[in-house]
């Protein structure tokens, strides 16, 4: 066993200098959390990193620093390899990665460690070597906000261009967004993955070398060499989401509800998330996909809320106030291709949404103020 060590996750450079240590399975550090001074984990851990997922129960989930390389192997052979810049927070997985996948390179990352906006990201890409493939990942609304400000910009624009790849996860990306970036020349690939899956793993739907994919009574499951150990401190959570098969094969049990054809992976929602009005089932992560679908409200996130008369409804939240007198629009479009049954109730309109420190939005905070 090895002794796990804390570092500050709040600090991007901090823990960029911990990282080939834990790549080489020596030194295995803590994110997101202070552990015990003799809290200990199998040998060659590489780091725990503590998140509450989609699910929003707190977990700390141990990462191997086989399954990070892994990883990084599979996604330099998808996507090729270079120097990579961080402009995600660097104690969850996805800053993980960009850091771990441009020091497997060898190559430094250039660490964008100021507020993210449009200036510094042109900043942080002129940082970037010239002579080697660039590499990036963001969430859907940075790719957002880097669009909307390219079309003012040219600047911008340039620096979108030059990446060879850049990687969106975290959550859904809208499809408006998308062809926006795909018109405008940027290099984007869709990912999907969790921390218990090392990161991404699936990309733009079809799996990374070594990963196996599976859907069972409606579930996604993921198999392969990047698979977490399980959860520290956590046996009974750990068995209950690691599970293996007759043939011995470990699965990760997403809670994603999706499904698998010809090789490509189709997510459609998380399987808890879904209210039943008036009698029906009615999953949000639909709903929300078809809000996301109108100009103007590609950033709305959807949560449910008990009803007198429904048993339970669904709100919008949305930035920006122009979204207030969307209601009878978002209504129209949701009832067109889901059914009445599904229509949101009302829109709240906040000058900000509020976000964990994933730069996922906080929909446990949103669920208070749509209930409060």
């Amino acid at each position: 066993m090895l002794t796990l060590g804390g570092v500050d996750g709040g600090r991007a450079a901090t823990v960029s200098d911990a990282l080939p240590g834990a790549l080489a399975g020596t030194t295995p550090i803590a994110l997101g959390f202070t552990p015990a001074p003799d809290e200990v984990v199998p040998e060659g851990t590489a780091v725990v990193i503590a998140t509450s997922g989609s699910s929003g129960i707190p977990k700390r989930v141990v990462l191997s620093a086989a399954a990070l390389r892994a990883s990084a192997e599979a996604t330099a052979a998808r996507i090729g390899t270079g120097q990579w810049m961080l402009a995600l927070p660097a104690a969850y997985i996805a800053g993980v990665q960009v850091i771990g996948r441009s020091q497997l390179a060898g190559y430094e990352p250039v660490l964008l460690e100021e507020r993210f906006a449009p200036d510094a990201f042109v900043r942080a890409t002129e940082g970037l070597r010239t002579d080697v493939d660039r590499f990036t990942s963001f969430v859907p609304a940075q790719l957002q906000t880097l669009l909307d400000a390219a079309d003012d910009d040219e600047r911008v624009l340039d620096a979108l261009r030059s990446y060879r790849a850049i990687l969106i996860g975290g959550q859904a990306l809208p499809d408006s967004v998308r062809g926006r970036a795909v018109d405008t020349g940027v290099r984007i690939v869709r990912t999907y993955g969790s921390s218990e899956t090392a990161g991404g793993c699936v990309y733009d739907g079809v799996p990374l070398e070594g990963v196996r994919l599976a859907e069972v009574d409606g579930e996604i499951r993921i198999a392969g060499p990047h698979l977490a150990t399980g959860y520290l401190g956590d046996a009974a959570l750990t068995a209950a989401t690691f599970v293996s098969d007759n043939d011995g094969i470990r699965w990760y049990r997403t809670g994603d509800a999706g499904t698998v054809a010809e090789g490509r992976l189709r997510i459609t929602g998380r399987l808890d998330n879904v209210i039943v009005s008036g009698g029906i089932n009615v999953s949000l992560d639909r709903v929300e996909r078809v809000v996301r679908s109108i100009r103007g409200l590609e950033q709305a996130v959807v949560v449910g809320v008990p009803d007198e008369r429904w048993g339970e409804a669904s709100v919008v939240f949305a930035p920006g106030a122009d979204a207030a007198n969307r209601l009878d629009d978002v209504r129209e479009r949701v009832a067109d291709e889901i059914g009445r049954h599904a229509r949101p109730v009302r829109i709240q309109i906040m000058p900000e949404l509020p976000l964990l420190a994933s730069g996922k939005p906080d929909r446990e905070a949103l669920r208070r103020l749509a209930r409060g």
